[in-house]
């Protein structure tokens, strides 16, 4: 029997469909925007993998999985944040503890079109660059200085070979049984 697999996301900006897009190519899954789905027609599925940019803490429309039952759940989130260096765990902290143990993360880094923010995403990052700017010169991460360097500007750091860990996961893990 063939596993059913969608690929779920919900994208502001683009990373994230960008990133939702590669993982479904690869899989041979559907795609699907978050508002054209149920949580009753995610339940038919195999695996759902949702996708969500992450924003003020929290993880863009993660409330549409939250109710579904399938046999494997996985999760991934786009930020700017590079995921090697940063902890994702107040983030996951908002789940229920039932999502976070059923559920496999992933995280991955997108991008930014300073000129395409909303106005409270732009209020945001402002804030966020007076915060790094408050520091002394030898308490900036890398991070808050390529944060300083491009801010303002257009980047983008989707990686389709940072997929490869999340494919992997789902083409060898062991399944469930019903």
């Amino acid at each position: 029997m063939t596993e059913r697999i969608i690929v779920v996301y919900k994208s502001m900006y683009g990373s994230t469909s960008k990133y939702a897009a590669w993982i479904s190519q690869a899989l041979d899954a559907r795609l699907a925007q978050s508002k054209d789905v149920t949580p009753g027609e995610l339940g038919e599925y195999d695996t759902v993998i949702y996708g969500g940019g992450l924003y003020a803490g929290g993880i863009a429309g993660v409330k549409l999985i939250t109710k579904i039952h399938c046999k494997n759940l996985i999760i991934f989130t786009v930020g700017l944040a590079d995921p090697n260096t940063t902890n994702y765990s107040t983030i996951i902290d908002r789940l229920s503890p039932e999502i976070r143990a059923n559920a496999q993360f992933f995280h991955l880094r997108g991008g930014v079109d300073y000129k395409r923010l909303s106005i409270i995403h732009r209020i945001m990052m402002a804030m966020k660059k007076r915060e790094i700017l408050k520091k002394s010169a030898n308490e900036l991460t890398g991070e808050d200085r390529e944060f300083l360097e491009t801010y303002g500007c257009q980047i983008d750091f989707c990686d389709k070979e940072s997929i490869k860990p999340l494919i992997d996961y789902v083409q060898s893990y062991p399944k469930k049984a019903d």
